[in-house]
């Protein structure tokens, strides 16, 4: 397998996860645990409204990524939101999380395979061409 067509991979892959968790999670409230997060951490006034826009932004993000427009801020913006949302998620809710403290596992594990996919991967893309 080349190494366009694991970028490639990789990144639907990337993708799909935003759109995953924004469209199903989120937006159409199919996992309401999501919206529970929100309304511990930022109140429950507002939380439907707010993890819908939260929903809404990770499609965007998900759009971004395919669009492959400035994809490097593209992924370092994709780190810092994980990483961020995660370490929030981790010390504010962690009784909430799928697999609790664990978690923060696969949300590193994310961070790794979008940095792998932009700057190892696409940078070596980017210098055959």
């Amino acid at each position: 397998m080349t190494i366009r067509t694991i970028h490639k991979i990789l990144t639907f892959c990337i993708a799909s996860i935003w759109i995953a968790n924004g469209l199903f999670c989120k937006v159409l409230n199919l996992v309401p645990r999501h919206e529970q997060i929100v309304a511990q951490i930022l109140g429950a006034d507002y939380s439907r409204v707010l993890t819908m826009l939260i929903g809404l932004s990770e499609i965007v993000m998900a759009i971004w990524i395919l669009s492959k427009f400035k994809s490097r801020l593209n992924a370092v913006t994709q780190i810092l939101i994980v990483g961020v949302m995660n370490t929030l998620e981790f010390i504010l809710v962690p009784d909430l999380l799928l697999w609790g403290k664990l978690n923060s596992l696969f949300a590193f594990v994310f961070i790794v395979v979008v940095y792998f996919n932009e700057f190892y991967l696409n940078k070596n893309l980017t210098e055959q061409t």
